[in-house]
């Protein structure tokens, strides 16, 4: 029989019982009928790539720089490796053999979204006795079914249960969008946050490139918009025609790191979505050229001659660096007194940007205006909806022949703090919506059923969960976004491809599933023999390498520094270094330091954080993330030692000191968070233990570093 054969039968069996709703436990779910028995992964001895199909590329995904059938298996060879130790070698040929994955394509007839479309991303399974086979609709179908078997071999201790599953996804845009336009995200995390996206089968990745803080047109003068209000654009171009536009160079990504980060992601199945956002939230543009804003300098003025000249300048500059099929030019809350401006404008950008790239990009916009209202855009654009006080997607877009994709503030986040969003993806919103079923992608308006569309309408696009930062860089750290999703998200993820996982379930297999992401260590968890992860003493004297009593041999090298009488001196620049670089949450880091004069130093670095004794023209003890700093109100005492505990806890950070003058005192770290420019609220920052290197630049003292894993507090 023939592996299609073979496949459409299994396929057949399948549709046959599914009534009986038979599924694997992963995340998203896969329908599965199980035959009995089950294959190890411990008797494999290849993962076959089938040749006919190997170079063989989707053409209908979002992503203009799509792997091939033999890039996503060497990506899946090598997650193989890291997730269960087995070094499984990778080949090629035409049909399967025994104890081995056999990865191919088919054109199978089971791969239908809800609305009963075709789709590339379906695949079909099948675990037998001689081992697997991964049928991809495309080599990106076949990726999902990579993301299958890894789930379900942790799900069974590296065991697959046999058995065959025909599985495709619901709607075709799942995932998330990121504010980096008001927090700038460095090219590792995002390429991390593709890695955690793609396993749960997410393709989406929505970057909102350039905003700015609220410009309270009220309390705020153009002196104070034009020259203090934060605003970014986050692209860095050499090119003498947006000169200026980027003050941020150190906050940006370079052509090379926004190819780096497309291509990295693309290599699992995630395509970035860039925004440029215009002619709202636009006052980033405004500050580079200021005879462009309206009254209110974060909209641009669409009359004014040079406005659309401006927004094509950088859409030129620009283009050429995106990879996707979409490119989105933001459209939001714009002025409501302006729409005729508005939908000119929105008009004359869609026909430049598919004119500019030869008719390869489809633009989208947030859903602002209405065709109701006067904005009667482009059927080729789509729009984005994510409030329904400003539009009713199914009556004023779907029914007037747009594409939708759901965005709606029901899941909406905002970091660090808002008097009106959660900061935490909501898990029991995702399992049970206010009409008592699972959230779908559908599910524009969670007051009106029905201002929703039929599940099966072929209008909706499928839903992003968006993570806003309006108040800016300094109220949260870069992981902060992350831990914002990080529990919840797999779940949302269920359901935006169309599983039917439930609360309980996914209750008992998110752990074990988290624990295996391959491609990402976003926890910044530290492998260890047990509670203490590293311990210096210092007792040998002057010695080059410190040695790690925890256990873990995680021993440190010394750069230029005496050690005497169990104690490190640091002076001229000497330091320690480790081979960690960050701990996240819970952890504590404990030290006991003597500082010998008063200058600022730092105590420890590392990637994501750094501790310092003073900072600038403070004395303060200070934490710095992502460029922001977080200060205590205390200065360590000078040529005393001082016991200190530096401390994560959740959402907290905390120092806790002990010496001869202080019996002892306990701190918290928060940051400031500005309220659109009327006030502030103080709000926890939750920082990761910087653990690289030790004492550079300090001059004092130190023993006895203990790092443990969890908050001993």
């Amino acid at each position: 029989m023939s592996l299609n054969r073979f496949l459409l039968c299994t396929g057949s069996v399948l549709a046959s019982v599914l009534g009986a709703h038979a599924s694997l436990n992963t995340v998203p779910t896969i329908p599965f009928i199980e035959a009995g028995g089950s294959y190890s992964l411990s008797h494999l001895t290849d993962i076959v790539v089938d040749s006919r199909y190997a170079e063989s590329v989707d053409h209908n995904g979002e992503t203009w720089i799509p792997p091939t059938l033999q890039q996503f298996a060497a990506t899946f060879q090598a997650d193989i490796q890291s997730v269960f130790g087995l070094d499984v070698p990778l080949s090629h040929g035409t049909k399967r053999k025994a104890n081995a994955i056999f990865i191919t394509l088919t054109n199978q007839t089971g791969f239908h979204d809800a609305a009963g479309q075709w789709t590339s991303e379906g695949y079909a399974l099948t675990v037998d006795d001689k081992g697997v086979v991964v049928a991809g609709a495309s080599p990106l179908g076949a990726w999902w079914g990579t993301r299958s078997v890894i789930q379900a071999a942790v799900e069974g201790k590296s065991t697959l249960a046999k058995g065959s599953g025909v599985d495709a996804p619901g709607w075709g845009t799942r995932g998330v969008m990121l504010d980096a336009g008001r927090h700038y995200y460095p090219p590792d995390f995002l390429v991390e946050m593709c890695s955690y996206l793609s396993f749960f089968k997410q393709n989406t990745f929505h970057v909102h490139l350039s905003d700015n803080i609220d410009n309270n047109v009220e309390l705020y003068s153009r002196e104070r918009s034009l020259h203090d209000t934060y605003a970014a654009f986050r692209l860095w171009s050499d090119d003498p025609a947006v000169a200026g536009l980027n003050k941020r160079a150190n906050e940006s990504y370079t052509r090379d790191e926004f190819d780096d980060i497309q291509t990295q992601c693309a290599q699992r199945g995630v395509t970035i979505i860039p925004e440029i956002e215009a002619p709202g939230h636009a006052l980033v543009i405004v500050q580079w050229k200021p005879e462009l804003g309206l009254g209110d300098l974060s909209m641009l003025n669409i009359s004014h001659p040079d406005t659309i000249p401006t927004m094509k300048t950088i859409w030129k500059t620009f283009l050429p660096w995106f990879h996707s099929k979409t490119v989105h030019i933001g459209a939001d809350e714009y002025n409501s007194s302006l729409v005729s401006d508005y939908t000119y404008f929105v008009n004359t950008m869609n026909d430049y940007i598919r004119t500019e790239s030869s008719g390869k990009k489809a633009m989208r916009i947030w859903g602002t205006f209405t065709p109701k209202e006067g904005c009667n855009v482009s059927k080729s654009v789509s729009y984005q909806h994510w409030d329904t006080s400003a539009d009713r997607p199914y009556w004023d877009y779907i029914q007037n022949g747009y594409n939708v994709l759901n965005s709606d503030d029901y899941l909406y986040l905002v970091g660090g703090w808002s008097g009106s969003f959660p900061q935490v993806l909501n898990q029991t919103m995702i399992f049970d919506d206010p009409y008592g079923k699972p959230y779908s992608p559908p599910t524009f308006d969670t007051s009106l059923i029905g201002d929703n569309p039929p599940r099966n309408n072929p209008r909706t696009l499928g839903h992003l969960a968006a993570l806003w930062n309006d108040y800016g860089p300094n109220s949260t750290t870069v992981l902060q976004a992350y831990y914002s999703w990080r529990d919840s998200l797999p779940a949302l993820a269920d359901k935006q491809w169309g599983g039917n996982i439930t609360a309980t379930v996914y209750s008992s297999v998110f752990d074990k599933l988290h624990a295996a992401v391959p491609g990402q260590n976003l926890d910044r968890s530290i492998p260890s023999k047990n509670k203490t992860i590293l311990h210096y003493s210092f007792e040998e004297e002057n010695a080059k390498t410190v040695k790690d009593h925890s256990g873990n041999g995680y021993d440190g090298t010394v750069h230029g520094c005496k050690i005497r009488n169990g104690q490190v001196h640091f002076e001229n620049g000497c330091y320690v270094e480790t081979p960690l670089g960050s701990k996240g949450r819970d952890y504590t880091l404990s030290f006991y330091v003597k500082p010998t004069n008063n200058m600022p130093g730092t105590l420890f670095a590392g990637p994501d954080s750094t501790f310092v004794n003073g900072n600038g023209t403070i004395s303060n003890t200070t934490l710095i993330s992502g460029g922001n700093p977080y200060s205590l109100n205390y200065t360590l005492p000078l040529n005393a030692w001082t016991g200190v505990n530096l401390i994560g806890k959740g959402t907290d950070t905390i120092m806790t000191v002990a010496n001869a003058g202080d019996s002892s005192k306990t701190m918290v770290f928060n940051t400031r968070i500005g309220v659109n420019g009327q006030g502030f609220v103080w709000a926890p920052i939750a920082v990761e233990a910087p653990l690289h290197r030790i004492g550079e630049g300090f001059t004092g003292l130190m023993k006895e570093i203990i790092l443990t894993d969890g908050a001993l507090y």
